[in-house]
């Protein structure tokens, strides 16, 4: 500390004996040193000091001394030591993190991010970014190492800022790149931080990394840590593969015409005595990491053709065995061994020769089962992980998924067979989860037994060949009976609905089980109950919706062979007792369910707790093609029943209808005036948006000088109090005038904000007066067409030139 002090004596000059400098003096004077010292060594020596200070004093510095270090990296570039030093203060100044220096030496604490005001301050001109990146050439550590830790500071405040600028400086990305190839392993792990952080989200930042040969040094780095016994190192070189691979579908096809899925084959080896030597924690995270990337290359949301090259390179690299070996082992810690289903899975979707290969899967148990037996069992017991049992059940369906010789094995181990085997089937295990007293039993059982089904009218014509013996002496009833019966014993909400989306699965484009589902006493009775209840609990109406939709199915695919349900009995029951109006809004519900959404995104279930599982991926599917079929057959049913509506109206309601339709001419008159007014709104809208942007731009500049004063008060506060306050001096009068501009500021800023406020509110209250007038228009439309009457939609509306709705 003497000679830190001693350092500054030199710098500064000895103090007037009984007087101490405030730090806000102390930096002031070092600024002024190295902006006006001709002497390189009296600016280095400053630099140095400021330095020193940058933690404890950072507004102070940041404030005074950003263009005096701008101007240091300009003019004294060929010295490495003052260069070093001024990025180095750049860095502190810049930071993030709030330093425990801080809270010691300032009197005035502000609630801002001092670290991300002074980044944006800093990188208003992009030449300088652009001058830090040229910093990245020298190989000099004391100029090298700061420059990427002042990179990395900037863009954890400025990710998108940043990223922009790197990637229209010449040769940014390269500079980064060579990064890679540092000797100093503290350099090289900082740029892998640097990279990752750089990549995240930037498609094109992705694709000239991935062209600068990245894939190949990080397979080098790897290989020289180890491989996955390697440290954290190795889990940021593959966090940096996943960001340059995922959702970049044409560094996808560079990484498998490189031949870079065969390099990944050394990561998936694992020792025969893995269970006594254990799973390290940064092993555990290495090996997830690859598995994330391996299930990147085949993601089904990538392009078919992709997927199915990376799924068959996969397999002839042995990668798919490996995979399989790993599911197989013993002691493997859950979550690695979830991630190892799931990857699977997406290895085999909807590859037959992968598929195959699964199939041929034995566990090594005594005696020994198919890997997919040992699977199943994991997903009926109640008493496994949940994250688990969802892998599981995500990985059967993607055995499944375009796998009509799968679906047919399955379901044929149902069926009655002329072996007297013991052995434990995929059937079994279904049919008794189907009937499990655990609900998410039931859950996971219907939708992997709804799977065998799938786009398969032949195993659905199978599947109500199956026999199940109820009680003993009393003659087997079908499987689909069985699950009919369940359907209305069951209280269990999640049990409910996995029943009924396997029965919609079954009984679409299948007439024979809408038949056997018609026939089971009070089936219909409690479809019909259940859609025309009116709770109102968000799940209950999920449950209505699809007790609906599976009225929809009976009426739609009905050979009119059971007669007191065919075709038109249906329709008019749904009429008559629920009403088709109700009947349409209870279909709407399913869409319109919040686990719709999420489950209608992706093939994989995702949940966090058992309770968010409800719907699946391919039961929405089934939803959104047979929607519309539904409605429409059940207007047309109408129609045929009700004959030509106009010509049996009464004289009453004939009155009725001109009413409707006169006000729906005034309707429309409304709507045509509430267009012209949306459109005089839009163009406000665009005039308001250019207000805003400028008062962006305004409110920006008057941070920077907010920032700016406060400094410079905290710096004025603290001479105060060693002055008499009774004698008025000069600095009373920089302070109090300071304080009068800063409040003036503040307060522009609050009448600016309260105006864009006002315009805001005006706009969304005239948006939402809109909004109510199209519905209520809405609302006698649908009741003139339900008596019959051809009324356009509003498209035709704005189009007919007359100025008046063609009613006919």
């Amino acid at each position: 500390m003497e000679y830190f002090k001693s350092g500054l004596k030199s710098v500064l000059g000895a103090p007037q004996p009984g007087s101490q400098p405030t730090g806000a003096e102390t930096v002031e004077k070092l600024v002024d040193r190295v902006t006006s010292s001709t002497l390189l060594e009296d600016r280095r020596d400053a630099c140095r000091a400021l330095k020193a200070l940058s933690r404890k004093y950072r507004l102070e510095v940041g404030a005074q001394g950003m263009d005096a270090l701008h101007q240091v990296l300009e003019a004294d570039r060929a010295d490495c030591e003052i260069i070093g030093y001024s990025l180095d203060t750049l860095c502190n100044i810049t930071s993030a993190e709030k330093f425990e220096e801080e809270n010691e030496g300032n009197n005035v604490h502000l609630n801002v991010n001092v670290g991300e005001q002074f980044t944006e301050m800093f990188i208003k001109n992009p030449d300088n970014v652009s001058l830090v990146l040229s910093f990245l050439e020298e190989y000099d550590f004391r100029v090298r190492w700061p420059a990427v830790k002042l990179l990395t500071s900037l863009l954890t405040n400025k990710p998108k800022d940043i990223q922009d600028i790197v990637l229209v400086s010449p040769m940014g990305v390269s500079k980064l790149m060579d990064l890679l190839a540092d000797s100093r392993e503290v350099i090289r792990n900082d740029a892998l931080l640097l990279l990752i952080q750089l990549t995240k989200g930037n498609a094109n930042i992705q694709k000239i990394v991935a062209f600068e040969n990245a894939f190949d040094r990080l397979f080098d780095v790897i290989k020289e840590e180890g491989w996955m016994d390697g440290g954290i190192v190795v889990e940021d070189c593959l966090l940096l593969m996943l960001n340059l691979l995922k959702n970049n579908t044409s560094n996808i096809n560079f990484f498998k015409e490189g031949s870079y899925i065969q390099k990944l084959a050394p990561m998936f080896e694992i020792p025969d005595n893995i269970e006594e030597m254990g799973w390290s924690p940064q092993k555990v995270s290495n090996i997830h990491c690859v598995l994330q990337l391996v299930r990147t290359l085949v993601s089904p949301n990538n392009p078919v053709q992709i997927t199915s090259v990376c799924q068959k390179n996969l397999r002839n690299a042995n990668l798919l065995e490996a995979l399989c070996n790993i599911l197989m082992a013993n002691g493997v810690p859950a979550d690695i061994l979830t991630e190892t289903i799931n990857a699977v899975g997406e290895v085999i979707r909807g590859n037959l020769n992968n598929q195959e290969y699964f199939c041929t899967v034995m566990a090594p148990s005594n005696p020994p089962r198919p890997a997919i037996v040992v699977l199943l069992m994991s997903m009926v017991n109640e008493k496994q992980p949940f994250s688990l049992r969802c892998a599981v059940l995500y990985c059967f369906e993607c055995f499944l998924f375009k796998n009509e010789i799968g679906q047919q094995q399955v379901v044929q181990t149902l069926l009655p067979s002329t072996t007297n085997s013991t052995a434990l089937t995929t059937g079994q295990l279904l049919c008794g989860g189907l009937f499990n007293i655990d609900p998410l039993s039931n859950w996971f059982s219907s939708v992997a037994l709804s799977h065998t089904l799938i786009e398969n009218p032949a195993q659905k014509e199978q599947l109500l060949r199956v026999l199940l013996a109820t009680n003993l002496g009393s003659q087997p009833v079908s499987l689909l009976h069985q699950c009919a019966v369940y359907l209305q014993q069951t209280n269990k909400l999640q049990s409910k609905i996995g029943m009924l989306m396997l029965l919609s699965t079954w009984m679409a484009h299948c007439t024979p089980a809408v038949a056997i589902f018609l026939n089971v006493p009070g089936a219909m009775a409690f479809l019909t109950a259940q859609t025309s209840a009116n709770e109102y609990d968000n799940n209950e109406e999920l449950l209505q919706g699809l007790c609906a939709f599976l009225m929809g199915i009976c009426v739609v695919f009905n050979d009119n062979s059971v007669q007191n349900y065919s075709k038109e009995n249906l329709s008019q029951l749904i009429e008559k007792r629920v009403g088709l109006e109700t009947y349409v809004s209870k279909l709407g519900e399913i869409s319109r369910h919040e686990v719709y959404a999420k489950a209608a995104k992706q093939p994989q279930i995702k949940a966090k707790y058992t309770n968010d599982l409800l719907l699946e991926f391919e039961f929405c599917k089934l939803f959104k093609a047979l929607e519309g079929v539904i409605v429409k057959t059940l207007g047309a049913q109408k129609q045929l029943s009700n004959g030509m509506t106009e010509l049996s109206l009464s004289e009453q309601e004939n009155g009725l209808l001109l009413q409707y339709k006169d006000l729906i001419r005034d309707q429309d008159r409304r709507l045509q005036d509430s267009n012209r007014e949306l459109r005089a709104v839009a163009e406000e809208r665009d005039i308001l948006k250019a207000q805003l942007e400028e008062l962006q731009q305004t409110n920006s500049q008057l941070q920077d000088q907010n920032t700016l004063l406060k400094a410079q008060l905290s710096a004025g506060a603290v001479s105060l109090t060693s002055e008499n306050p009774t004698e008025p001096n000069v600095e009373n009068i920089e302070n109090i005038a300071l304080q009068q501009k800063l409040k003036q500021l503040e307060d522009e800023n609050v009448e600016k904000d309260a105006e864009l406020e006002r315009l805001r509110k005006d706009q969304d209250d005239l948006l939402e007066l809109l909004t109510d007038q199209d519905c209520r228009l809405n609302t006698f439309k649908n009741r003139l067409r339900e008596l019959g009457e051809n009324i356009e939609d509003d498209e035709d509306s704005d189009n007919n030139s007359a100025g008046e709705p063609d009613v006919k």
